[in-house]
């Protein structure tokens, strides 16, 4: 089994469990979100499965999205825009973002240091910590290279075409 059908299996016991639906539109939504290897946002999900031909509503993948951050394989992520991005959550796949806010480019990484730190953080001062989200703002090499400085050093600044492509 793939770790998509896993992921799909999951998503389905989560529903089953709470008394909800597996439906066709769901089950559409689910396996595009699980092919999806980048950061996305729902208008960008949407639009994908226009293109694919999929028919579904705004309000269904706004809606299924809060199942799947409800059932623990996605997580929702905010990415220095006024709105959320998700991302599937594989295995052990915990990392951090670094996010351009000149061009939105974002770097995931991971770093074993910064993650033991963190956790001697939360043991003096007695903190049992549930889930993090590190992310630094800042400019990417390719960006300083063309001399690129954001408007708002807390925002991204251009979300456009071309910025999906940016995330991945």
């Amino acid at each position: 089994m793939s770790g998509v059908d896993k992921a799909v299996e999951r998503f389905n016991v989560f529903l089953q469990r709470n008394g909800l639906k597996v439906t066709k539109e769901r089950g559409a939504l689910v396996r595009e979100i699980f092919g999806t290897r980048y950061h996305f946002d729902a208008d960008e999900l949407l639009e994908t499965l226009k293109q694919k031909g999929i028919k579904t509503s705004r309000a269904t993948i706004y809606r299924t999205l809060e199942l799947l951050v409800r059932s623990g394989v996605v997580r929702r992520v905010h990415l220095g825009e006024d709105h959320y991005h998700y991302e599937w959550v594989g295995k052990g796949a915990h990392h951090d973002h670094l996010v351009c806010t000149t061009c939105g480019a974002v770097i995931e990484f991971h770093d074993a240091g910064l993650e033991t730190r963190q956790g001697e953080i939360c043991k003096r001062y007695n903190f049992q910590p549930t889930f993090h989200n590190l992310q630094i703002l800042g400019v990417c090499q390719k960006c300083q290279r063309k001399g690129e400085l954001p408007d708002a050093p807390d925002r991204v600044k251009m979300i456009e075409e071309g910025a999906t492509k940016l995330r991945k």
